[in-house]
């Protein structure tokens, strides 16, 4: 099976300072983590300063299809249950 992500939901982790959202592999379910500086390219985001909750989703929300992309490419070579994207994973697609 390939990893999908029909469910659009996601929330901010305060303690990770990251964005949660779910991948699934057949019943499966894959957790994964979007740190907030990996979502500081995004224009929402304030520069040089901490981002806020809603700056972080607004981000991710605006970057959805190149994270879903970044988290296939890490599931495709390790089949975890957990994944923590930082922004070296990013470097060639946002």
């Amino acid at each position: 099976m390939t990893l999908a992500f029909p469910n659009l939901s996601r929330s901010f982790d305060e303690v990770r300072n990251a964005v949660r959202f779910f991948g699934y592999d057949g019943m499966f379910e894959i957790r994964f983590f979007v740190e907030a500086g990996a979502l500081a390219k995004a224009a929402t985001m304030s520069r040089g300063s901490t981002a806020s909750e809603a700056e972080c989703l607004s981000a991710f929300d605006a970057l959805r299809a190149s994270i879903h992309d970044v988290a296939r490419e890490a599931y495709s070579h390790d089949h975890l249950s957990s994944y923590t994207l930082t922004v070296s994973d990013f470097r060639s697609v946002v």
